[in-house]
């Protein structure tokens, strides 16, 4: 797997809980589409460079299974706009004809002609962030649609075209009971979605939600409620023929986000536009979290990197392993080979209690969680980390990978 990202800096109106880097206005959209085609262009020419060097030691060369549109808000894009993006992706990438294409939209911000034309332009996934069908959840959590729309939404998306379709989701929302919460898992059911990605609220630093938690106008959920309330997502969706394939993530069968397993599998995915993180070889790379100081960079021909790491072999072991236990498994065979590490023996006896205790499926080819199992997940890969951090300690540089 190899994946492309695309970060779109807009939003009509910033959500109080997010803490991804946007702008309440739309009045640089035409000039930052402009210099993200020169970005695109730009590390097209470095991308090819290495992708040369590497076809000539390894006979392989990366092709894009998915393409990913974040945000902000990409659907404040013009169908015209997203067809020249579009169009420069595929001059400067291989990317595979089957290739998974998602644009996250606001439900507030589509229409049947605008969703038609991003259809015919290649996007070929929608991800709406609806979060709740609940007037005063929306409310709380400073959504620009109602329930009303995000169900318009779901219908525009069909007659468009669109048979992959995800529905965000949060809950521990303040205010927020059992009853509502299984009220808006039964609305967002019947929307029949292809997938679900369900989230606890998080206060991240730095959020306009956060400092209202700091002054005391917010009464965070419990931490009891939080979790009877993962529990009853976890039921509610597995019951209605949902697989759950990471912590917050749940899928029709053959409609797991491609884009996402991109990272969770620890592959790799170059990323464009401003606070965009990239991935190449043991290298993570992120760009400018400023739309003025990124495009000063990309208008003189410079990558537009804030600052750039690279992760020994140790770093690449824990973050796989982190990655890949709160997702669809840890693929031991994969570990023993490029790490040397036996799992099966450096994880016992936890490894057996886990199993016993309805935790952990330990089957020929991954270490992978139940539903019980992911509720706990933090606990369990903290002792993970830890118990395999005990004797792999090789700091050495790790070998590039592709």
């Amino acid at each position: 797997m190899f994946g492309l990202y695309l970060h779109i800096p807009f939003c009509e109106k910033k959500c109080s809980y997010c803490d991804f880097y946007s702008l309440e206005s739309t009045q640089h959209i035409d000039a930052f589409v402009e210099t993200l085609l020169t970005e695109i262009d730009l590390r097209g020419v470095v991308r090819a460079t290495r992708v040369d060097d590497d076809r000539a030691t390894r006979g392989v060369a990366p092709t894009a299974t998915s393409v990913f549109f974040g945000g902000g808000t990409p659907s404040l894009l013009s169908p015209d706009a997203m067809q020249r993006i579009v169009t420069q992706l595929r001059d400067r990438y291989t990317i595979a004809p089957d290739a998974e294409w998602t644009m996250e939209c606001n439900p507030g911000t589509v229409t049947p002609e605008r969703l038609a034309a991003y259809r015919a332009s290649g996007i070929n996934r929608l991800s709406f962030g609806v979060q709740s069908f609940t007037a005063s959840e929306l409310v709380f959590l400073d959504r620009i649609h109602g329930a009303a729309e995000a169900v318009a939404a779901m219908s525009m998306a069909r007659a468009a075209g669109f048979d992959n379709v995800n529905m965000d989701l949060m809950f521990a929302v303040p205010g927020q009971t059992m009853e509502t919460l299984a009220y808006n898992l039964e609305r967002m059911l019947i929307l029949a979605p292809d997938h679900i990605s369900a989230y606890s609220l998080i206060y991240e630093h730095g959020t306009p939600l956060f400092a209202r938690l700091k002054k005391g106008l917010v009464t965070p959920t419990s931490e009891d409620i939080d979790a009877a309330m993962y529990a009853l997502v976890i039921k509610t969706l597995t019951d209605a023929g949902y697989e759950q394939y990471e912590v917050s993530n749940f899928a029709r069968p053959g409609k797991r986000c491609i884009h996402n397993l991109t990272y969770w599998h620890g592959e790799n995915y170059l990323a464009f536009g401003p606070s965009a993180h990239g991935y190449i070889g043991s290298t993570r790379y992120w760009n400018h979290r400023s739309l003025t100081a990124w495009t000063a960079k990309v208008h003189t021909g410079e990558l537009p990197e804030a600052n750039r790491e690279s992760l020994n072999r140790h770093e690449e072991l824990i973050e796989l392993l982190f990655l890949t236990l709160r997702a669809d498994g840890i693929p031991r065979e994969s570990i023993y080979e490029l790490y040397g590490v036996d799992l099966r023996s450096v994880l016992q006896p936890d490894l057996s209690y886990w199993v016993d205790a309805g935790f952990i499926i330990d089957d020929d080819a991954t270490l992978r969680l139940t539903g019980e199992g992911y509720r706990v997940c933090d606990e369990l890969t903290i002792k993970v980390i830890h118990a395999v951090g005990d004797v792999h300690s090789d700091l050495t540089p790790s070998e590039t990978r592709a």
